[in-house]
């Protein structure tokens, strides 16, 4: 392995990033399954692996079509499915890569998103994450009924504890707790299984949680940052921080403001249409200045890239096939999955400590 590896994701969402990626797509194969097909999202996910990324993240949002705005465009792909059930159902027909969907924090419960992230982790033996997102739209709110979105500063706020309620559910089992004594009759020790008793401004919640332990303790959390408030909440609530720079200065500045490891998003497309919109920096050009600027970027003091394809099915495999040996090369990324290694590892995250284990004699 290189002294100084480079980590590498991709961002999936829909047919990729590109407004019209939906019609390109089609265009060239009418036979392409929907995005709510477990084939497309599967097709994906066996592309991503063969070319030894870390991880893939799963996009999602209370809305039924990226951006914010309430009425439809008919002209834009609408409709998704659940990130972590297509991260579920990918699970079994991959081994290696690092599993990230995107879960709500706003108008959901820190209890079902901590059972639903454990059962991934178990589900793909060590390998889940969790993108932790906010929702600050008033049609999304009047989705669920039940309350007027909150404002930017409460909803970050909520964020963080809502993460923390989980984070203390993950640990309210020990991870021995589970004993299945045919002698004793007992199936678990009832002393390792923990209230976390939990009581915040937004957030009252006892536990234990009804999943035990995760495989890895503590799932990969991860959380999208643009600017100075939701850095503060990433400090606070991630592992891994995705970042949005656009030239060496910005990153120079993010890095001087996000404490954790830090990966920098980039939309790719390597058709030379590169002008949508983006709230992350778009590349157009070939793999080698690609590669380039990965370089040069990562030497400033970055983790690693997430890359969002601007078109799945065409850039994906340039990703893969051309630019992930360009970086091998070069010596910055891995030639082989190490065996039995969980997201933690990879990202050489610290073993996850259960804050609930007592010491016995």
């Amino acid at each position: 392995m290189a002294q100084n590896p480079l980590h590498l994701g991709v961002a999936l969402d829909g047919y990729g990033w590109h407004p019209q990626a939906w019609r390109r797509t089609l265009a060239a194969d009418p036979s392409a399954a929907p995005v709510t097909a477990g084939r497309h999202w599967a097709q994906l996910a066996e592309t991503a692996e063969r070319g030894l990324l870390d991880f893939l993240t799963i996009d999602d949002s209370l809305a039924a079509q990226p951006g914010r705005h309430k009425e439809i465009d008919p002209r834009r792909l609408a409709g998704r499915a659940d990130a972590v059930l297509i991260a579920a159902r990918i699970a079994p027909l991959t081994r290696n890569i690092g599993l990230i969907p995107v879960a709500t924090t706003t108008h959901t419960e820190p209890f079902h998103v901590s059972k639903a992230i454990a059962t991934l982790d178990y589900i793909s033996h060590g390998r889940a994450g969790w993108q932790a997102r906010v929702s600050p739209t008033a049609h999304e709110a009047a989705a669920f009924g039940r309350r007027a979105v909150p404002d930017a500063a409460e909803l970050f706020d909520e964020a963080a504890e809502f993460v923390d309620a989980v984070r203390r559910l993950w640990d309210s089992w020990e991870d021995d707790a589970v004993i299945r004594d045919i002698a004793t009759g007992r199936y678990v020790d009832r002393d390792k299984l923990h209230y976390i008793d939990f009581a915040g401004k937004h957030f009252s919640v006892k536990g234990p949680s009804i999943t035990p332990r995760p495989p890895q303790g503590q799932p990969v959390v991860a959380a999208l940052a643009h600017a100075d408030p939701v850095y503060e909440f990433a400090n606070v609530a991630a592992d891994l921080v995705f970042v949005t720079p656009s030239d060496e200065a910005s990153v120079r500045a993010i890095l001087g403001a996000v404490q954790h490891r830090v990966i920098a998003d980039l939309g790719v497309s390597f058709s030379d249409d590169g002008d949508f919109r983006s709230d992350a920096q778009v590349f157009a050009g070939t793999p080698a200045q690609l590669v380039e600027l990965l370089l040069g970027w990562q030497d400033l003091g970055l983790t690693g890239f997430r890359l969002r394809p601007a078109v799945n099915a065409t850039d994906l495999p340039v990703i893969v096939d051309d630019v992930v040996p360009l970086l091998q090369r070069a010596g910055r990324f891995r030639t082989a999955y190490r065996h039995g290694e969980t997201l933690r590892d990879r990202l050489g995250l610290p073993a996850a400590v259960n804050r609930y284990t007592v010491a016995r004699a």
